[in-house]
């Protein structure tokens, strides 16, 4: 048996190294673009930033490595052009030559290309994107060599934002710009990516959301872009705008594809006999909705691969599907994680969300390092099946986000999590894990014993005419009535039982600690704010100015 593919990258070595493995006597040959295969493209943000010192450290295999090591030929600098399923063969070119390549089997593992707009100034002097080591390599050079101080980066995902991050630890003052009304558009919900914005622009890194990019300016080099909203300036242009299948060489082969994505079904199989598919030039089955879905991950990349060959040997095997999981750090001291439905992709796909937005210890308190993460857990109402997770945070996100790959694979319930045995110690999580205490919140919310107004509903004006209390130990925000929780043993001088009342706090505990003892006391219409203060900017509605003891007070 020979098998054929085309792509060495991820899904194609990963495929190749299992076929040699499951029978040494197979043919398995690798046709490849590049020169070189089986490079960490994920690293390559971390390269540009100084984090990973040598590109050496980047190449998992050289071709010749790779062969001895499992016994996969690989061909590079070659380049597929055409395939003719009804011949078993592709046509492709190596050295300006021309050849046929006959398989058995054909598996398509060609990965994704970055997507450059048409757009004036695309190819000048300073523009770059980011998809391969030399892309890496041309763009720390061209900062040396031109003393670059300014860079903006067009796309606000997790590329661009990667990239803009370690443009900043290079010393650059990065400008990030996106279309879109938000960062990290369609994996998190807008209140989560806008406190990550709100934290990124802390730090010194600008964001303008919102902001399409028309072209890039300067005559003989990139001196900026121009946008719909204006001119940014800058000395050097990154361009993550997004990736396409890369899949062009297929337009007259008859396989079926939507929007450049190959079809597949569960073993990887596409309308062509024994042609396969696999990595970012195809779709996958979602595992939640078991739809189509373009997972471009290398993590999808290999486990696919490694089920479409299993599947080969194994008919009853086949891959179960993504759920468009990821992680990304945004800046040394701030993660984020996802995985699963956002609430409004819930709401899309005919379910009836609720969330709730937490803030919990990453790790006991008081141990060195320890931190938080804010959480966004999503629910079906009706069910209580867990629909997906938003962790922004400086610790290990993953960890909140495996554990919901877990439970939303196994269509659990929020209170399936709750007396589950999570590994605890105090460098590493608290006694009652991060994650069960989101979905004991969401519990609570979802149980009416608390009531809230979420950061969403928060930024929308759902406060309005709530009279804001201050339920931090000391007093802290401007404007707003403060109460001694401790205290509070009956009724509030000045607060009817009627009276809307938005109880806010640091992370909402106290928020919730109040509510809990003021319906016991007969209040009728609190509200907790989700997140407090650490989550949300909380500002008073206050008539005239703001009188002196008051000032005085908050400080």
């Amino acid at each position: 048996m020979k098998y054929l593919i085309i792509g060495g990258v991820a899904a194609g070595t990963k495929a190749a190294a299992k076929l040699k493995r499951e029978n040494r006597a197979d043919e398995v040959k690798i046709l490849t673009k590049g020169d070189y295969i089986s490079y960490a493209g994920c690293g390559l943000p971390y390269y540009v930033g100084g984090l990973i010192k040598s590109r050496d450290e980047l190449i998992v295999n050289t071709p010749q490595k790779y062969s001895n090591l499992t016994g996969a030929e690989v061909v590079t600098n070659c380049e597929v052009i055409s395939l003719n399923a009804a011949k078993k063969t592709v046509t492709a070119v190596i050295d300006g030559k021309t050849f046929e390549e006959p398989y058995d089997r054909l598996i398509i593992a060609t990965g994704a290309q970055p997507f450059i707009p048409d757009m004036p100034g695309k190819d000048l002097k300073g523009v770059f994107s980011m998809r391969t080591p030399n892309d890496a390599d041309a763009l720390l050079k061209y900062i040396k060599e031109n003393s670059c101080k300014t860079a903006v980066v067009a796309g606000a995902g997790f590329i661009g934002l990667e990239v803009a991050e370690n443009l900043k630890a290079q010393g650059l003052f990065v400008t990030v710009v996106d279309a879109a009304e938000q960062i990290m558009p369609n994996a998190f919900d807008f209140e989560m990516a806008d406190y990550a914005q709100r934290k990124l622009k802390e730090a010194g890194i600008k964001i303008l959301t919102g902001t399409k990019i028309l072209s890039v300016s300067g005559k003989e080099r990139a001196e900026g872009i121009v946008t719909d909203n204006g001119n940014i300036v800058a000395d050097v242009t990154v361009l993550a705008i997004g990736i396409r299948p890369a899949t062009n060489f297929l337009k007259d082969s008859k396989i079926e594809m939507s929007k450049g994505a190959i079809i597949t079904n569960d073993k990887g199989e596409t309308n062509l006999k024994d042609v396969y598919a696999v990595g970012d030039c195809a779709l996958v089955k979602n595992a939640q909705s078991g739809q189509s879905m373009w997972s471009a991950m290398g993590s999808t990349a290999n486990i696919a691969a490694r089920a479409v060959v299993k599947a080969f040997k194994n008919s009853s095997y086949s891959y179960k599907g993504a759920l468009g999981t990821g992680v990304v750090k945004l800046l040394p001291e701030l993660n984020a994680g996802r995985t699963g439905l956002t609430e409004a992709d819930a709401r899309l796909k005919g379910y009836n969300p609720i969330s709730v937005v937490c803030i919990t210890d990453d790790k006991a308190h008081y141990y060195p390092g320890s931190s938080f993460f804010a959480t966004k857990i999503i629910a079906d109402r009706d069910t209580h099946r867990l629909l997906g997770i938003q962790v922004i945070g400086a610790g290990a996100v993953d960890k909140m986000v495996d554990i919901a790959v877990t439970g939303i694979s196994a269509a659990m319930k929020i209170e399936d999590f709750d007396t589950l045995d999570y590994a605890y110690a105090p460098p590493f999580s608290m006694a009652i894990h991060p994650f069960v205490q989101a979905c004991y919140i969401l519990e609570n919310k979802i149980n009416k014993e608390l009531d809230t107004i979420s950061p969403l509903e928060y930024l929308q004006g759902a406060a309005k005419g709530y009279k804001v209390i201050d339920v931090l130990p000391q007093p802290g925000i401007p404007g707003a009535k403060w109460v001694n929780l401790s205290e509070v043993n009956g009724l509030i001088e000045g607060l009817n039982k009627n009276d809307k009342l938005l109880l806010v706090c640091a992370r909402g505990k106290r928020g919730y600690f109040l509510q809990n003892r003021l319906k016991f006391y007969g209040y009728t219409n609190t509200k907790v704010l989700e997140g407090g203060i650490t989550f949300n900017k909380v500002k008073v509605e206050f008539e005239g100015t703001l009188p002196l003891e008051e000032i005085k007070r908050v400080k």
